[in-house]
């Protein structure tokens, strides 16, 4: 009787540990990885950009002092080829972009996200990308437009506010893209915020100057880009979330 007692006890206090361990919520390794930051730019190359339809990056796009600079003076004397809009070699769909960039006097550039790159179909990045505008408003000409002024959703919304900082400070700009719905943050502030792909959104750009280009601001994925628009920009910190 006594034996039996003892083997009727191991059993049960051995359920009862295997009860504990599969209630335990610390028992399962969490493998996600989408709370991770994923950097797009080491800080010394230009790793992982290339040229908007080519393979490489051109000789005006350098690295200096841990950012990637346009080299807009030097591109004067270079072969036409050296600019044009660089972007990443990976696609992203859901994500939280987030990066610093700072513009010389009178400057023009932009972040351009969900570019599709089919050269053939699409001759630009922007032909398929919005963009976050990157802008000295005091002192460019595009400032004078509206919709065109820095943090804006270029030529389609215009910033709630300008938290922009003065040419050759640094500024931080956030791209948030998260099923649908897009918000554009700077210097800690968001700006825009709208949803993308719906009616509201085809009504947006058929009201703008994007009206003649039928794959602009329909794709769900694409690849980041930084504007080549003539002038000294500079970007360094580029990260991007995985949503």
């Amino acid at each position: 009787m006594t034996k039996s007692i003892i083997i009727l006890s191991i059993a049960a206090l051995a359920l009862g540990c295997g009860s504990v361990k599969s209630t335990n919520p610390m028992s399962t390794t969490n493998t996600n990885s989408s709370d991770e930051w994923i950097s797009l730019f080491d800080g010394k190359t230009l790793n992982g950009w290339h040229t908007y339809g080519r393979d490489t990056v051109g000789a005006a796009w350098k690295v200096q002092n841990g950012a990637i600079w346009l080299d807009a003076d030097g591109k004067k004397n270079m072969p036409a080829n050296t600019g044009g809009d660089i972007l990443t070699d990976e696609e992203f769909g859901d994500y939280h972009l987030k990066l610093e960039w700072k513009i010389a006097p009178n400057g023009n550039s932009g972040i351009i996200f969900n570019v599709n790159e089919d050269p053939e179909k699409y001759g630009n990045t922007y032909n398929t990308g919005p963009e976050m505008q990157v802008l000295d408003n005091n002192g460019h000409p595009d400032a004078k437009i509206n919709k065109h002024r820095a943090g804006d959703l270029y030529d389609l919304i215009a910033s709630k506010s300008e938290p922009v900082k003065e040419p050759g400070e640094w500024n931080l700009a956030e791209i948030i893209s998260d099923d649908g719905n897009l918000t554009l943050r700077l210097n800690n502030v968001d700006v825009v915020q709208t949803t993308m792909w719906d009616q509201q959104w085809r009504d947006m750009i058929a009201g703008s100057k994007f009206a003649s280009m039928p794959g602009f601001g329909t794709f769900k994925k694409g690849k980041i880009a930084l504007q080549d628009h003539g002038d000294n920009v500079w970007y360094r910190n580029i990260m991007i979330k995985k949503l």
